[in-house]
């Protein structure tokens, strides 16, 4: 790093604005019951949410035990933020509650371009879904 100072149309923003993480089991249990789609790497879950509810995208990220250890699952996880935050803000629908769960051994392992090509892939599908308004 040579010390200047790069200006905001060169980089990503650390965290953004637009995108909210859930926090609350009745939001993660609601999610389960709404369309998914399953890549190799990880299942896309898309709920969208009741008009009074708040506006703005929110994402939440699971990993059970079967994902393996603390270690492994956080890895997972982690790798599974950073494929939203590049992505969501770009692609996510306002109104909309996504949640990203980690798949045993495939999410730690897969390379990162492809965990980002499936998840690009697998908000299309659900988009496409929500537009024709099938519920599967």
């Amino acid at each position: 790093m040579d010390g200047t100072i790069a200006t905001p149309e060169e980089t990503l923003p650390a965290v953004s604005l637009r995108v909210q993480t859930l926090k609350n089991r009745p939001d993660f249990q609601r999610a389960s019951r709404a369309p998914r789609v399953a890549m190799p790497g990880f299942i896309l879950q898309m709920r969208k949410r009741a008009a009074g509810e708040a506006d703005g995208i929110r994402v939440g990220f699971t990993c059970s035990k079967k994902v393996g250890n603390a270690v492994a699952r956080n890895r997972a996880k982690r790798r599974l933020r950073e494929v939203a935050r590049l992505t969501l803000p770009h692609e996510g629908l306002d109104g909309m509650d996504y949640v990203l769960v980690g798949r045993s051994d495939a999410t730690a392992s897969l390379p990162f371009d492809k965990l980002q090509s499936d998840f690009t892939k697998a908000l299309g599908i659900l988009h496409g879904k929500q537009r024709s308004g099938s519920k599967k």
